[in-house]
């Protein structure tokens, strides 16, 4: 007589969390405010406030910025505000930083599309491999998240998973 396969894996009471489920499509663009500066120094007011009325930000129209200075330069940070109002209305997110603080901004903000208490006494496994490259910070966030509600958390696949979180066993 054979013996049945059993999967124990798709049986067991694992709730999987794909991270890169959360990731948000559209183009990135970074936004370098090194090609306003004045011989590569200073920011102009007169120069940059003319480029703000003159630029067609149309060009960002859906799509997600990161505005920052690659060269070591002072800018007022009233700069950043008038870029950021000028482009708001054009893209889908707009941030300070650079590609990879847009990436995590994306990803927190899909974070808040979920509802902690949903794990309330589940064994979460996080998965831990993907297509798509998640910031170690958000890896670190939905921990933060889900962690008061959930028995356990672990790390992996649900074949082979490393134990991350196990809640204390009440009386």
């Amino acid at each position: 007589m054979e013996k049945k396969i059993i999967n124990r894996v798709a049986n067991s009471p694992l709730v999987t969390i794909d991270l890169e489920e959360l990731y948000t499509e559209g183009e990135r663009v970074l936004f370098d405010l090194k090609d306003n500066l004045y011989q590569g120094l200073i920011l102009r007011e007169k120069d940059f406030r003319n480029f703000i009325k003159s630029h067609d930000w149309t060009y960002y129209q859906g799509k997600h910025v990161a505005v920052y200075c690659s060269v070591d330069a002072i800018i007022p940070k009233w700069a950043y505000m008038l870029l950021v109002s000028k482009l708001e209305p054009y893209t889908n997110t707009v941030i300070y930083g650079n590609l990879e603080h847009l990436e995590e901004e994306l990803f927190r903000i899909a974070l808040k599309r979920i509802n902690p208490v949903d794990y309330t006494n589940k064994k979460v496994v996080i998965k831990g491999c993907s297509r798509i490259e998640v910031p170690t910070s958000i890896y670190a966030e939905i921990t933060r998240l889900i962690r008061p509600y959930v028995s356990s958390i672990m790390y992996g696949e649900p074949c082979s998973t490393v134990p991350v979180y196990k809640a204390p066993k009440t009386l």
